[in-house]
């Protein structure tokens, strides 16, 4: 099984507030932008045109290798509310 085939095995309940907040201001100063990169998700994605980081919370795996590669502290994670976010499954 390779990482692609881990979204044939998920489902989501998306809340409608995202549960991970990036600070743009903080974001604006990393050189790396290793969040673009690290996320098995592809959440982050560098916006050339708006010149920062666009985070599309809805098919998070909620791993938090964001939060691990993100050395300076640009963002507020918590998991979703009770019910919400990604559901696992087994096949």
């Amino acid at each position: 099984m390779n990482l692609d085939d881990i979204f044939d095995l998920v489902s989501y309940r998306i809340h409608p507030e995202p549960h991970i907040v990036v600070d743009h201001d903080t974001c604006a100063s990393c050189s790396h932008r290793a969040c673009t990169f690290a996320c098995p998700a592809r959440c982050y994605e560098w916006n050339e045109v708006r010149g920062r980081v666009d985070f599309a919370y809805e098919s998070c795996l909620e791993c938090g290798t964001c939060l691990l590669v993100c050395d300076l502290g640009a963002l507020d994670w918590n998991y979703p509310a009770g019910g919400y976010g990604v559901r696992f499954r087994a096949t």
